[in-house]
């Protein structure tokens, strides 16, 4: 029987060198370790404790006993940050590995039991958005209770979707049945299957990854090994696609949310307004960035039109050996350094304290992500890195996350998170910073070129592309409040909206209608994908404005990284001469992307 293979067995992996794993004992010791029992257990406790201590005085304490209300803020915000401690360890074990029973035991185990007794805890911003205004208002001029203004404020713009006190704890308890238990299928699943390319039984990365391979044959049988395997499983991803998307408009129902997306745009602190700008001017622009690019790109490659496996692929020349990781962290690190002494003294924590898992193995969640944690403990970041350029840009994109998630950690648990559409402004700043470094280095016409083609290529990944899914869950979400949909009707809406942003440069293949059962972000996170455009476009003006500056944008910028959660989107942009309400904010944004294409087109003229 042929055995499952990854990136650490290939043929390439002994060129990486030692890639880390990390080091979660700064969470807990291990899964069975006695603090992990003890903290379950004083959670429940604590809780009922709390909902005992203030259910039904918060109105009394916002009037008569300020001091004491403060005091059950900071109780329930330690409380937030023991059971995040618990559920981002419970998280990051079952990350390393989706697929071993064990792993899966203990998160649904802690995931239940964090539910069980925040119930307890539910009650507490409920209550708070039933005093009234005036009575809020009067009792932030402590300074104590008006630290937590920020938190307040966003709490109470939840407060025309919130629903009677039994239907919330009801919507709560049943999330672990519902949508979370969903989410559970979606990962095992995918973190289970196989694709069959030449004999060899990959998994989805490792697959992923011959699609970048300079060997056309091998992108179109690992395209045919992804069509094989997605079509096989097609009814479980169509069921529970319909299935979430159901639930969503449940939830958006009784809540009376407008529209499909206005929970998304709630929690992201943005206006519909500003997305909707943000959209209309990315799909305005399709022509002259995506459909040019392609176009440019199929002529490089001797093709009339580019296959769907070829979109990634690198071009004639291009510099395709394996990076090593320690060259990899050099790169990435020197970038920061350029920038700021103090952004590279953060981002080298994560390599020499052991807060990154590198290796792509067996099991593993796909993909990279920065996880922050808690503030009382520190951000993780997991990578499957194998050694293409890519990767470099990925590890360049997370620990931007993992030095904006530190920097904002000091707000605490209530006010470090930050709205999603903010949350990519570090990542892809990071990602810049890592390509002007490279840029630097091109010595000749030809090796800027590639540069820039693959920097263009990648904004049109984040910008073009994630509109394109944003406008894919918009459709599927609309449409599936006429019924469920067929995985045909599914994989139609896919290529409507591929061939729209993609153009007519690329062949639309048979078996591409699949492509849209493995992206993980329309399941964990309806209507999230918009935030990575939303952040290239708001980097590509942050970075101009970073090429003009005189002396203090570092400071300035170190300043929106720590702010957090605690101020909106115009406030952290002001300082730097920039809104993201203007009408021509996207287009300066775009116009990045379409002077690179420029450059190219000049390039080729030359």
């Amino acid at each position: 029987m042929t055995k499952p293979v990854f990136a650490p067995q290939s043929s390439a992996a002994k060129d990486l060198g030692n890639l880390p794993e990390w080091d979660l004992t700064d969470l807990y010791p291990a899964v069975d370790s006695p603090e992990v029992a003890a903290d379950l257990k004083e959670i429940l406790e604590r809780a009922k404790t709390f909902e005992a201590s203030y259910k039904g005085r918060l109105a009394q304490l916002a009037t008569e006993n300020v001091s004491a209300l403060v005091t059950a803020i900071r109780a329930y915000e330690d409380l937030e940050d023991v059971m995040g401690r618990l559920i981002s360890f419970a998280g990051l074990i079952y990350a390393e590995n989706t697929v071993r029973p064990e792993s899966q035991k203990f998160y649904g185990d802690v995931q239940e039991q964090i539910t069980t007794a925040s119930t307890h805890l539910l009650f507490f911003t409920l209550e708070m958005n039933t005093v009234e205004d005036d009575v809020i208002e009067a009792a932030l001029k402590d300074p104590h209770f008006g630290h937590y203004r920020p938190w307040i404020e966003d709490l109470r713009k939840g407060k025309p979707y919130q629903l009677e006190d039994r239907v919330e704890q009801l919507f709560h308890e049943k999330s672990v049945t519902g949508s979370s238990a969903w989410n559970r299928l979606f990962d095992e699943t995918m973190a289970s299957l196989t694709y069959d390319v030449d004999g060899e039984l990959l998994t989805i990365e490792p697959t992923l990854n011959l699609l970048v391979d300079p060997d056309a044959e091998k992108r179109r049988k690992a395209a045919g090994a992804l069509t094989k395997t997605f079509s096989d499983n097609l009814s479980t991803f169509t069921l529970i696609t319909n299935t979430l998307a159901k639930d969503k408009e449940i939830s958006d129902r009784w809540r009376n949310f407008s529209d499909i997306a206005d929970s998304r745009h709630l929690s992201n602190r943005v206006e519909r307004e500003v997305v909707d700008a943000l959209v209309a001017a990315v799909r305005d622009a399709y022509p002259r960035l995506s459909h040019r690019y392609y176009k440019l790109k199929a002529k490089w490659l001797g093709m009339d039109q580019l296959n769907t496996w070829d979109r990634n692929a690198p071009l004639p020349d291009a510099d395709t050996r394996v990076i090593p990781w320690t060259e990899a962290k050099e790169t990435v690190l020197n970038a920061y350094s350029s920038f700021s002494p103090d952004m590279a003294e953060i981002a080298a924590r994560f390599f020499d304290k052991g807060w990154i898992d590198a290796p792509a193995r067996s099991g593993k969640a796909p993909g990279a992500f920065a996880h922050p944690t808690v503030p009382s403990a520190h951000p993780y970041v997991l990578l499957n890195y194998q050694g293409k350029i890519r990767d470099v840009m990925t590890l360049a994109h997370e620990l931007g996350h993992g030095v904006h998630q530190v920097l904002a950690a000091p707000n605490g648990p209530l006010m470090a998170p930050t709205p999603l559409t903010l949350a990519e402004t570090a990542s892809v700043f990071g990602e810049m910073l890592t390509f002007k470094s490279l840029l630097a280095t091109a010595d000749n016409p030809q090796t800027r070129k590639i540069m820039l083609a693959s920097k263009a290529e990648d904004m049109i990944n984040t910008v073009v592309r994630q509109i394109a899914f944003y406008t894919f869950e918009r459709k599927v979400h609309t449409e599936r409040r006429n019924g469920e949909l067929t995985a045909d009707k599914i994989g139609e809406l896919w290529l409507s909206v591929q061939g729209e942003s993609l153009g007519p440069a690329i062949k639309l293949n048979e078996g591409y209608e699949t492509f849209w059962t493995y992206i993980p972000h329309f399941i964990h996170s309806p209507f999230y994908v918009y935030a990575y455009a939303f952040g290239d476009c708001l980097v590509n003006s942050l970075y101009a404005v970073y090429e003009d500056a005189e002396a203090g944008f570092q400071q300035k910028y170190f300043d929106l990284l720590k702010a957090g959660g605690t101020k909106h989107h115009s406030e952290l942009l002001a300082p730097f001469g920039l809104s993201a309400s203007d009408p021509d904010f996207w287009k300066k944004g775009l116009s990045v992307i379409e002077g690179l294409i420029d450059e190219l087109e000049a390039l080729e003229q030359a």
